[in-house]
């Protein structure tokens, strides 16, 4: 009877749930083996901090990319991503002037959107709010072996707000979560409007950073070619549903995105987007979605695929598939062979460089977290 009711309840599951809700339900279910490494960042959108946030879309995927290069017992971590705004007078005065953008996520592409969608305006900065709201609110992993932190940036006094920065850093670390912090400006003025305090309470590191100054992009003889593997790789994607059709042009807008930055930022996120770790999206692509279930391919019904594959018997749309699959696994290992040129063609430019050490929002950034990932046993490349 027992077994009888289990199949009953399978059944009547299948029959019920629309098949795009179906999959992005079975895509959720499939266990996460690898270790994690989550990222929240709370960017200050009052009226100073345009420059912020340039250096903040233009370096999203070099930043993303730095952290694909670690690993953890062998494996590499599976990237989350959480976006907030907060300190623009527009928001809701009683909810913190804050904004949740983007939940803690892999899909890279929806961080992006938000991210390319800000704009500043006057406001109150409530640094102890948002790092509360980020850490009741933003689902963060239970393992103690996954890196968790949330990155807050701004230029105003650490203390604002009803909410206490020092309650609220004390919260964050108690849940594992480290908080580092970033002032936009001169550094001791930072220390004195208690931004440093706020990370030494959290186990965190407090920087300072320029937030005006230009980020340099490094344009490589290997970009185009990059740039011409994306566009062949946007091909492989097998979008489902109508969900599947807003995604997949959601993904070929942050190509767009990437690319008013220059070849050099369009380059950094086809190289994203070649590592599964990084770029998975099976909740709207066929390819992905059947490499973490088989039997997606007789869930999905004739009017949810695409054009070319009505009509098609479960044998032929998984032949179709399983060819766009293996299209898409050779186009992205010539990414990461040209990516390598690439990197070694930066990493010698950098050592001609003459000058002070980068003061930008990903240089100081990445610094601190991979010392961060480094005690935690995450092991980068060099």
């Amino acid at each position: 009877m027992i077994k009888l009711i289990s199949m009953l309840s399978i059944w009547l599951t299948a029959i019920c749930i629309p098949s795009t809700e179906l999959i992005k339900q079975t895509s959720k279910d499939v266990p996460d083996k690898n270790a994690k490494i989550q990222v929240a960042l709370l960017l200050d959108t009052s009226g100073s901090m345009d420059g912020l946030l340039e250096q903040a879309k233009s370096q999203l995927w070099k930043m993303v990319n730095e952290l694909a290069t670690s690993q953890k017992d062998g494996k590499s971590p599976l990237i989350e991503l959480a976006l907030y705004e907060y300190g623009k007078s527009s928001l809701a005065p009683e909810q913190g002037y804050l904004k949740q953008l983007a939940p803690m996520t892999n899909d890279l592409d929806l961080v992006s959107e938000k991210l390319f969608s800000l704009k500043t305006n006057g406001g109150d900065e409530y640094c102890g709010w948002v790092i509360q709201d980020a850490t009741n609110n933003l689902k963060w992993s239970e393992s103690k072996e996954d890196l968790k932190i949330i990155i807050i940036a701004g230029n105003e006094e650490f203390t604002q707000g009803t909410v206490d920065y020092k309650v609220a850093c004390k919260e964050a670390i108690s849940n594992g979560i480290i908080v580092n912090t970033i002032y936009c400006g001169d550094c001791g003025e930072g220390r004195r409007f208690l931004w440093k305090d706020g990370a030494d309470r959290a186990d965190g590191q407090y920087m300072c950073i320029n937030q005006n100054d230009k980020v340099a992009h490094i344009e490589t003889p290997f970009d185009d070619e990059i740039g011409t593997l994306n566009d062949e790789l946007n091909k492989t994607y097998i979008a489902f549903g109508s969900y599947g059709r807003d995604r997949q042009a959601r993904q070929l807008a942050q190509d767009v995105n990437a690319n008013s930055y220059g070849s050099s930022n369009k380059a950094e996120r086809a190289v994203s987007k070649s590592k599964k770790s990084t770029y998975n999206n099976a909740s709207w692509d066929v390819v992905d979605a059947m490499d973490e279930d088989e039997a997606i391919v007789e869930k999905l019904k004739d009017e949810d695929l695409p054009k070319e594959m009505k009509g098609m018997t479960v044998s032929q749309r998984k032949k179709y598939i399983e060819k766009k699959a293996k299209e898409r696994t050779e186009i992205q290992n010539k990414i990461q062979e040209v990516a390598k040129k690439r990197a070694k063609f930066i990493a010698e430019k950098r050592k001609e460089a003459v000058g002070d050490e980068e003061n930008t929002l990903d240089a100081v950034m990445l610094k601190t977290v991979r010392e961060q990932a480094k005690k935690r046993s995450f092991i980068f490349e060099k």
